[in-house]
């Protein structure tokens, strides 16, 4: 019964025009990002500073540094993040140095392969700081569509309607796979892609709509 009533709660709001139209807009501009290196590479340092963060939080500390992602050294970036309140600015920092050194590879990998669910375990297995969670959502923000982003608004959604028993301290990769086919599911039962049911999902936990 949660399984279905979940379904019909995100129909009706799939149906509002308002809120499609938000999230259709959304989508149209991950897509415009993922066409600008800069950019990529600015998404991929939020989706590090998110972990164990605030949506809203890595995207004002994204706002602030703008810039300063690519020419900042580790103590330098450490320092900014501290002065705007970060919670852990050293090893943050270091995480993103590293993904600059790192990003010709992310960027060529981007281009060169197909399947996504293979970049996804590529940027985990590679970049420092990026999970499943945290490569899905990179990924998602600069316009790939096919990866379920299950953060704590996904699991709290999913756990109030009974679709699993408790939320999770941590997701292995094999329960992260597991919770993604069931929105797969949803996903192909509303006709919308993973990257807009995760934006319904977050409307339905918040009412807003993020990246």
């Amino acid at each position: 019964m949660g399984y279905l009533k979940l379904v019909s709660n995100l129909r009706r709001i799939v149906s509002d025009v308002r809120i499609r139209r938000i999230v259709l807009k959304r989508i149209r501009m991950f897509k415009k990002t993922g066409r600008d290196r800069r950019k990529v590479f600015s998404e991929l340092c939020f989706c590090i500073l998110t972990a164990n963060y605030t949506a809203e939080g890595g995207i004002r500390i994204q706002r602030e540094i703008g810039e300063d992602f690519f020419k900042l050294n580790r103590l330098e970036l450490a320092e900014k993040l501290r002065s705007l309140g970060y919670r852990y600015p050293e090893t943050r920092a270091k995480y993103i140095v590293e993904a600059r050194m790192l990003f010709d590879d992310v960027w060529r990998i981007l281009k060169e392969e197909d399947e996504q669910t293979k970049i996804r375990r590529w940027l985990a297995d590679n970049v420092r700081g990026i999970g499943f969670k945290e490569a899905s959502h990179f990924l998602r923000n600069i316009g790939f569509s096919n990866l379920a982003i299950i953060d704590k608004h996904v699991l709290r959604v999913l756990n109030r309607y009974g679709l699993i028993r408790s939320i999770p301290k941590t997701l292995s990769r094999g329960k992260y796979l597991e919770i993604e086919q069931t929105l797969s599911k949803i996903a192909s039962e509303l006709k919308v892609s993973l990257a807009e049911l995760d934006l319904y999902l977050w409307y339905i936990d918040t009412g807003k709509v993020l990246k």
